[in-house]
């Protein structure tokens, strides 16, 4: 990749406009830009300079007119060059990161902002890399990232998942293609003790939720000799450690009869399908019919997918955090513990917990929070970029 910083188009920020830009907030929205006609030419995912309206160069930055974040800082020494160097150099400190917290190559490799590198996810599956390039910006650095992690690494195989909504948003198409190597069949992964069949090409995302790994071993501390409600299984990941941490029972459920049959086999390669079962069902109407019939859990994890997706969500989503804790308490058995987690990066921290104290009120229902949480530290967060805390989860213990 070839960068020349003294030819590099240069965006200008509006008089007034540079505060945040100078403090080292990674993006910049399009009113704080002056959108000229020539800032309006350039194509999506262009190398620029940002300047201040007195010509102060402040950030070197990926550009595109036709969104709302239009630039997304990649370093503050707007004189750098971004080039292959640039990128490789960001992707071994992200590694010597993972490399000194997790003993085994099963851990998200890159996270975007947090890592230097915005519009960029890497999850490693042992020798198996699988990427999502969400912005204009990072599509045209994808060259770079691609030879980066196959010097770095030397994987079997990378994946683009190129089918996130996001894509669309900064007109990139959509699809699905092995970038490197060869993928025949789902990619098995460890966590927590427990082994996981990953379908690293039609799952989920990347196909797993790395996210949730200290969230999942801290519920398995709960389980031991207790009966346990997995509730949106998705892959098995809370239902096989609750069992591995020595639940007596663990009943998994989820509308995807793929995910249950990955949850499954997950719980045979880890040797507890004796203790899980898993039923495909709607979780609110399941719900609502165990707790009618007078059915209870010692622990019961509500993990939904996210209920608001964009801004317009909100107060429907929000609803339903509260109907999902109240249906979750009514089926926990007294003194038992409730994990439940929202996912929505619309909801903040202090909105999802006023929800879930409302649906224990609803429930007539009290007790304690033990513990909040949040992604595990694969999953970093930008010091300027809190809304990216995306994952919450409260641990309850009730009366």
């Amino acid at each position: 990749m070839q960068d020349q910083p003294k030819t590099r188009p240069r965006v200008t920020l509006l008089p007034g406009h540079e505060k945040r830009a100078r403090h080292g907030h990674p993006w910049i929205y399009s009113n704080e830009i002056q959108m000229d006609a020539a800032a309006k030419a350039l194509p999506p995912g262009t190398l620029v300079t940002v300047v201040t309206a007195d010509g102060t160069q402040i950030a070197a930055a990926t550009f595109n007119p036709h969104t709302l974040i239009a630039a997304r800082v990649l370093t503050r020494e707007a004189g750098s060059h971004i080039h292959d160097e640039f990128v490789r150099r960001r992707l071994r400190r992200a590694l010597d990161i993972r490399e000194r917290l997790f003993p085994r190559p099963f851990y998200r490799l890159i996270h975007a902002e947090a890592d230097g590198l915005p519009g960029l996810i890497v999850d490693r599956y042992g020798d198996v890399l699988v990427a999502q390039v969400n912005t204009a910006g990072m599509a045209m650095l994808w060259p770079s990232v691609l030879q980066a992690l196959e010097g770095l690494l030397s994987p079997r195989a990378v994946v683009l998942r190129g089918d996130s909504p996001a894509r669309t948003q900064e007109g990139l198409p959509l699809g699905v293609e092995v970038a490197l190597g060869e993928v025949t069949g789902p990619v098995e992964i460890e966590e927590n003790g427990g082994r996981f069949p990953v379908d690293v090409l039609g799952g989920q995302k990347t196909g797993w939720f790395f996210d949730q790994r200290d969230n999942r071993a801290w519920v398995a501390r709960l389980a031991s000799e207790q009966r346990v409600l997995d509730c949106y299984s998705y892959g098995g990941g809370f239902a096989v450690a609750a069992a591995l941490g020595g639940a007596t029972s663990v009943l998994a459920l989820d509308r995807s009869e793929a995910a249950l049959a990955a949850g499954a086999d997950a719980a045979a390669r880890s040797g507890v399908e004796a203790i899980c079962s898993f039923k495909r069902a709607e979780v609110f109407a399941e719900l609502e019919g165990r707790a009618q019939g007078g059915e209870r859990w010692e622990v019961v994890v509500a993990d939904p997918p996210a209920f608001v997706k964009s801004r317009k969500d909100l107060a429907s989503g929000t609803r339903g955090y509260r109907k999902l804790a109240r249906l979750s308490a009514q089926v926990t058995a007294p003194g038992g513990y409730l994990f439940i987690a929202s996912c929505s990066h619309n909801v903040d921290l202090p909105l999802f917990s006023e929800q879930v104290a409302r649906g224990l009120a609803d429930a007539g229902r009290s007790g304690r929070i033990l513990r909040t949480g949040g992604a595990g530290p694969d999953h970093p967060v930008h010091p300027l970029l809190p809304e990216s805390a995306y994952l919450k989860s409260l641990t309850l213990a009730l009366d």
